[in-house]
């Protein structure tokens, strides 16, 4: 990651083209992208509804493709770039993969788990803690869900 941001709003906007596509196909619209030495492995939206699975969180579903690709189930030098905080399941998962960077666009206040309501990424007690980034990109990601929600009401 260069030290003036431009990798992360680089690939934050590739995180919110999931993000974008995960609406369009109905789904809540959370965006994730994983980076590894520079380069998207893997990349997913919110798959919930789609494949009727709680778990399909845009992070989860990118977490498994990256282990495929990577050919590990530890990430140990990959960086998760999301739309929205991840909830404590995706947090757990990033802890577990040994992910090192997790960068984010939108506060989650309900559910947020690296910083609003929980922190587990920096829990003294787990053996692996992640670096943490956020706010990339937040606007145009808390706008997505607004949008999203407003035209649901």
């Amino acid at each position: 990651m260069n030290e003036n941001g431009k990798d992360s709003r680089t690939f934050m906007e590739a995180a919110l083209d999931e993000a974008r596509a995960a609406a369009a196909r109905g789904e809540v619209p959370v965006g994730a992208v994983v980076v590894v030495d520079g380069r998207i492995v893997a990349r997913a939206g919110n798959r919930t509804i789609t494949d009727c699975d709680p778990t399909a969180h845009a992070e989860m579903v990118a977490l498994r493709e990256a282990a495929k690709v990577v050919g590990n189930y530890r990430l140990l030098d990959a960086a998760v770039y999301v739309t929205i905080e991840p909830c404590a399941m995706c947090a757990g998962a990033m802890i577990q993969a040994r992910v090192s960077h997790l960068v984010y666009g939108a506060d989650d206040l309900k559910g947020g788990a690296a910083r609003s309501c929980f922190s587990i990424l920096d829990h003294p007690q787990l053996n692996h803690r992640v670096e943490v980034t956020p706010g990339v990109l937040a606007e145009e990601a808390a706008a997505l869900l607004r949008d999203f929600f407003a035209a649901r009401r």
